[in-house]
């Protein structure tokens, strides 16, 4: 009996002994799994962090090169609440929301007006939403349906979301420039993650934070307003027949209370904002296409479905043409991403009862609407989806695992760590192979751009170095024209980029010459000054800054009524010195037109013509002698049909006496307001003025000037009704021998 118990005894102790052995083997394997897991999320965001520094934050303070003219409208707000000026909301240049303004203010505060303070807000938001995707995605799905932990597909999730997002090159340019839009993925995501890991952890602080977060989004960027929508429809979700929300929803009404409440009293000031100033809440409502019925022809249910349909196409098949946001004019989502993206999204609409499917799909729906309702028809915005882009490549991480999950049931068995390597590896490459791409697409070819010289004014950084370091000088004065179109200047303020960057302390004045009355402004501007000696005319490259003929304009002027000294050439743009300036005489373009009847069957028509040379005003009907100064002026007056859709361009051509031609200068038509002659309107009259210095190598003799209207799309001359000839001889010039 003894032994019987003894060995009873020493059987439950064995065994006892092998369950402890048991107990201790599976702490040590979740303990080394949970190691591995750290050292993996360590490795994710040290690659993440590397992302986005070589994207997002590299020479931050040089490129884009120059200041788009949103950037620099930014920067001037910010200098004005530095200045005491605050506010909520900025109205000016069709509104801005304030949260852009102040953190520029800050950045200012410590860095200077400097293009640095400008950018470093809207970059640190944009890399920061990279690690907040991180973070969300593994909140989302790091948990089954019934509660146990999948910190590997969660992981998985989160990196390819979060490392998809920090390479993508249409969201490295947004992320580069100083646009407020970046401001509303980085709050929303955050909204979303703190309120879903507050609200499954019952934690009011994290679920009052998330109503921080959400008071912040109004702050941000117009698409901002549709968030609401997110949160309501989401909410609204769990009240389905099928959901196993239905039943806590008592229980669950003081938590939506107190995310509801915090949001709206940090939304407060914004909200009685626009209460006092609704027109500043529709200020941009205008562009929503179901207001602009004149675009949509008539039919606003047909042409938002066709703009439901192009903006589907952007995730992988048309690509955003936009030059400001998207210069590359690729897809939002390469071919692979597209793949895992339309399948991630395919995924969750099938199990759509599973909230974190279904707050992705609610999630991309409702942040896509403001760019689906916009004004540009049939025509992709990447910008107006930035807030839907979180969950677009977080669906494509969907779609990736989802396929791995496939791939490892049906083909590898147990060999489940070959798969995970496998997996790990060929993602690892592919996120490489793309990024580099990047990079190389965005600080390589894009540097090189010469559309970057007109979207960025990168003349305008140019000049402000140069005229930052002129000394001051009284009898100095530099005349800039700006064809930026921006109606402050008509009021004699600078551009904005100018207004930000340039601190020197040379006289300088920019004029815009759709103002009225441009010669005696800039008469009268010169006379308000004393002892002024010399004038100094900026003369822009066309690819640096867009002016139209304002340089012809400056140079007529000047040219009758200043001395020309010679000109400095700085790369993008030339300075045309000008002394003894008379200013005892009234300035004009011209003194009157000789009135012509040319009728085209474009419906254009070309009333009026003067030319001269210097302050002399000469008639076209007889031979204009020109002499060794081979310079001449010429102002056309026009007039379009009401609702012209053709935009016409000239050429204006110098024939010989034996009909070969030796001299061509084709210029685009412009309105008064800087408009095509195809962007509509009204029938108005508006002048062209030209500056002609003809070749000194153009032998001497008598040529003909000669003028031909045509189609800057088709090429195609319009003729002259009743003569149905394409060219229109303008005037009989004499050429003297060349100095």
């Amino acid at each position: 009996m003894s032994e019987t118990l003894s060995g009873a005894s020493l059987d439950q102790g064995r065994n006892a002994s092998a369950g402890a052995q048991g107990t201790f083997d599976e702490a040590g394997a979740e303990g080394a799994a949970r190691q591995r897991i750290q050292w993996v999320t360590f490795a994710v965001l040290l690659a993440l962090a590397l992302a986005v520094l070589l994207l997002r934050l590299q020479r931050i303070d040089e490129l884009p090169f120059g200041l788009h003219h949103d950037e620099g409208a930014h920067g001037m707000d910010a200098l004005r609440v530095l200045q005491g000026e605050h506010a909520v909301f900025f109205p000016a240049n069709n509104g801005r929301e304030g949260l852009i303004v102040y953190t520029i203010a800050l950045a200012v505060s410590f860095l200077g007006r400097t293009m640095l303070a400008l950018r470093l807000p809207t970059a640190l938001a944009s890399a920061g939403t990279v690690f907040v995707v991180f973070w969300l995605g593994q909140l989302l799905f790091g948990k089954d349906e019934d509660g146990r932990a999948t910190p590997w597909r969660g992981l998985l999730v989160g990196g390819i979301g979060a490392g998809l997002l920090a390479i993508s090159l249409g969201q490295t340019i947004i992320g580069r420039a100083a646009l407020r839009a970046n401001f509303l993925p980085l709050f929303l995501c955050l909204c979303v993650a703190l309120l879903w890991c507050g609200w499954e952890g019952r934690s009011w602080r994290r679920v009052a934070l998330a109503g921080v977060c959400a008071g912040l989004l109004p702050y941000t960027y117009l698409a901002a307003r549709f968030t609401p929508f997110l949160f309501l429809f989401f909410g609204l979700s769990f009240l389905l027949p099928w959901s196993k929300g239905r039943g806590r929803l008592r229980t669950e009404l003081p938590w939506a209370g107190v995310f509801l409440g915090v949001a709206v009293l940090v939304a407060a000031p914004i909200l009685v904002h626009f209460a006092l100033h609704p027109d500043h809440f529709v200020i941009r409502s205008n562009q929503l296409l179901v207001l602009q019925s004149d675009r949509s022809q008539g039919e606003p249910l047909g042409a938002f479905l066709g703009n439901v349909w192009a903006h589907l196409l952007a995730f992988g098949f048309r690509g955003d043409p936009n030059w400001r946001h998207n210069f590359a004019g690729q897809p939002m989502l390469s071919p692979w991403e597209a793949i895992f993206f339309w399948l991630g999204a395919g995924i969750a609409v099938w199990r759509w009862q599973r909230p974190a499917y279904r707050l992705l799909l609610i999630w991309l729906v409702v942040l896509a609407l403001p760019a689906m309702l916009a004004r540009d028809i049939l025509v992709p915005n990447t910008l107006r989806m930035i807030g839907a882009a979180p969950a677009v490549y977080l669906l494509a991480a969907v779609g990736v695992w989802e396929t791995f999950r496939f791939l490892r049931e049906r083909f590898f068995g147990n060999h489940e760590g070959i798969a995970t390597i496998a997996l790990a590896s060929v993602v690892s490459g592919t996120l490489i192979v793309q990024g580099v791409s990047t990079y190389r697409t965005y600080f390589q070819e894009w540097a090189d751009e010469s559309g970057v010289y007109h979207e960025y004014a990168v003349g305008w950084v140019d000049l402000i170095q140069v005229l930052s370091l002129q000394p001051p000088d009284a009898e100095i004065v530099y005349l800039i024209p700006d064809g930026q179109r921006h109606k402050a200047l008509a009021e004699g303020f600078r551009s904005p980029t100018f207004e930000y960057l340039y601190q020197g302390a040379a006289q300088v004045h920019l004029f815009h010459t759709a103002i009225p009355n441009l010669a005696q402004r800039i008469e009268s501007t010169l006379a308000d000054m004393e002892n002024i000696s010399a004038v100094r005319v900026v003369d822009w490259d066309t690819e640096a800054a867009w002016t139209g003929d304002e340089s012809d304009r400056f140079a007529v002027l000047f040219g009758k009524y200043g001395r020309y000294l010679g000109s400095d050439a700085y790369g993008s743009f030339r300075v045309h010195n000008y002394t003894d300036i008379a200013l005892d005489r009234p300035w004009t373009f011209y003194k009157h037109l000789e009135p012509l009847t040319v009728y085209y069957d474009g419906d254009i028509a070309l009333e009026g013509l003067a030319l001269g040379q210097g302050i002399k005003q000469w008639s076209s009907q007889r031979l204009l002698s020109l002499g060794q100064d081979r310079s001449l002026w010429m102002a056309l007056q026009w007039r379009t049909e009401s609702g012209l859709d053709v935009d016409y361009a000239i050429s204006l051509r110098l024939y010989n006496a034996e009909e070969e031609r030796s001299y061509q200068r084709d210029i685009v038509l412009w309105k008064p307001n800087h408009t095509l002659t195809g962007s509509g309107g009204t029938s108005e009259l508006f002048d062209t003025l030209i500056q002609f210095d003809f070749p000194t190598d153009l032998p001497p003799g008598e040529y003909e000037l000669r003028l031909v209207v045509y189609s800057t799309e088709t090429q195609i001359p319009t003729v002259e009704i009743g003569v149905w000839e394409p060219e229109l001889m303008l005037a009989r010039l004499h050429l003297d021998e060349s100095p």
